[in-house]
């Protein structure tokens, strides 16, 4: 397994003008059930998390046609998470995202939790260590 680098600055602002950031950024939070209305529902899950050395063409090609990409996008922006296809992304992709999404988005003031990290870092604080 390869060691994920940090995106470089023009990736970032190619990120930034990037039309499913926008469309991410537009609709985050807008819509709680689009989990239920995606595409991804009729399709192995397996399709969106190719192993690394293959192709994630086809997960792309299904997320482009689906009506909730930025949304699953957004979700996915987030909470961090840089494995599979979300929102018709590569891993590599989000990764310039997330810069350009954390330093864009404001935080949710309605938001119960506030300002903080990612669910996953979260949830980790919550497991005893032994």
């Amino acid at each position: 397994m390869t060691r994920a680098r940090m995106p470089r600055p023009h990736e970032v602002a190619a990120a930034r003008r990037d039309p499913r950031l926008l469309r991410a950024v537009r609709e985050r939070q807008q819509d709680d059930a689009w989990r239920t209305r995606g595409t991804c529902q009729s399709v192995d899950p397996e399709t969106f998390f190719p192993a690394p050395n293959e192709p994630a063409d086809a997960a792309v090609a299904l997320c482009r046609g689906c009506d909730v990409q930025g949304s699953c996008l957004a979700w996915a922006l987030d909470v961090g998470d840089c494995h599979g296809v979300w929102g018709a992304t590569t891993p590599r992709e989000r990764r310039a995202m997330l810069v350009a999404w954390r330093g864009e988005v404001e935080p949710d003031p309605d938001a119960v939790d506030g300002p903080g990290p990612p669910v996953r870092d979260r949830l980790l604080t919550l497991v005893p260590l032994s």
